[in-house]
């Protein structure tokens, strides 16, 4: 049964809980969170007190992606507006490695996104720290956008090496994921796959995300 983390990017915001609370009936087993900043993607989303308000709704896990220049500087604001994953780009923080360590002190899983064409030599001296590596299979900054095909073979080789190094690490998957896509990015090694439009763009989001979690 495949695990999948609905993002919010998505969803209606006009009746962001009542959607949340869709997913949760789904079987959903995470509430993905894109957080933009305007600087590092050319989008802007919300911040720790959006986090805060639908913490209050759903015992789901928060999985919190943020694509914001310096995270650094919002760690802790994040972790204690209800964050469980917390989740930042190689590129986006001066060091890396200091930030991974400052999400883990405040009790979070941590977790490092790489973009298409960021290589996956940016993990040879974190892998070991990370909870979680999500690998973007578009690039960052809209939802809706298609899936890279070169993708796969990147997703395969971080398979590789999570197998190696640290076998608890979760690999997800974020962009242009469709049911008929989703198998075979799970059988190229993806454990958490996250979906956006094709949830929250159908009318029935209980019974679409069910049909994610058959597969």
């Amino acid at each position: 049964m495949a695990k999948i983390a609905p993002s919010v990017l998505s969803a209606d915001f006009s009746k962001l809980g009542e959607e949340i609370k869709k997913i949760e009936e789904g079987g959903a087993d995470y509430v993905h969170l894109d957080v933009m900043d305007g600087h590092y993607v050319p989008n802007i989303t919300f911040g720790p007190p959006i986090i805060r308000d639908i913490r209050k709704i759903t015992k789901l896990p928060f999985d919190v992606h943020l694509m914001i220049d310096k995270p650094e500087k919002f760690i802790r604001e994040f972790a204690e507006a209800g964050s469980d994953i917390i989740t930042v780009h190689a590129e986006a923080t001066t060091h890396l490695h200091r930030t991974i360590q400052e999400i883990k002190s405040l009790g979070k899983k941590a977790g490092v996104s790489l973009n298409p064409a960021t290589p996956l030599d940016v993990l040879d001296y974190i892998i070991e720290d990370l909870d979680l590596i999500l690998i973007m299979s578009v690039n960052p900054g809209f939802g809706g956008q298609s899936f890279i095909p070169a993708i796969m073979d990147k997703l395969r080789e971080t398979r590789e090496i999570i197998d190696k190094k640290n076998p608890d690490i979760i690999l997800q998957v974020d962009g242009g994921i469709k049911l008929d896509n989703a198998k075979e990015v799970l059988d190229a090694g993806a454990d958490l796959l996250v979906v956006g439009s094709d949830i929250f763009g159908h009318e029935d989001i209980v019974s679409r995300t069910k049909k994610f979690k058959e597969i």
